[in-house]
């Protein structure tokens, strides 16, 4: 093995620990902070595949954005810094369960695939005007921005939602 593949399953090994650890930390703030780690991760395997553009948008939206979410947390929810209220959901079975049905139809979608997929190599010149043009392309990358956009407002509305003070009858 070479030192640069070495270094990319480090990289990764760490950036799944850090994933697995957002989604099990007790703490809304170490959750917070293991979803930097993971986004750091992230960032480095853009780098380890050249793609430095990716890298820094990785470095100053995601990162960055998540810090600002730490101190919406840590402003918005009361129960943040108590040892006595429980921050984990109580059904968090049935999540994973439905988790792991979700990663298996998944797995049996890609598996259905009727070639592996091999990844377009750019050169850097038209690199960003090619990913430009695919990020705005109907057949290209569109939905998924879409999607992302969905998750957004959902997330904000659970922010909204955790934050608003309990109604008498909760």
């Amino acid at each position: 093995m070479t030192a640069e593949q070495l270094l990319f399953l480090a990289v990764s090994t760490v950036t799944l620990i850090a994933a697995i650890l957002v989604v099990t930390s007790p703490r809304l703030v170490h959750a917070g902070l293991w979803l930097i780690l993971a986004l750091a991760g992230v960032a480095v395997l853009f780098v380890l595949l050249e793609n430095g553009f990716l890298a820094v948008v990785q470095v100053a939206i995601y990162i960055d954005a998540i810090a600002i979410l730490i101190i919406i947390v840590v402003m918005l929810t009361r129960a943040v810094m108590r040892e006595t209220d429980p921050q984990i959901n109580r059904t968090w079975v049935f999540s994973g369960m439905a988790a792991l049905l979700l990663f298996a139809s998944l797995l049996a979608i890609v598996l259905q695939l009727p070639a592996p997929i091999r990844p377009v190599l750019l050169d850097p010149e038209s690199g960003l005007d090619v990913l430009g043009k695919a990020l705005v392309d109907v057949d290209g990358f569109i939905l998924p921005f879409e999607i992302a956009s969905v998750l957004l407002v959902a997330a904000l509305i659970g922010a909204i939602v955790v934050a608003r003070a309990p109604m008498r009858g909760d």
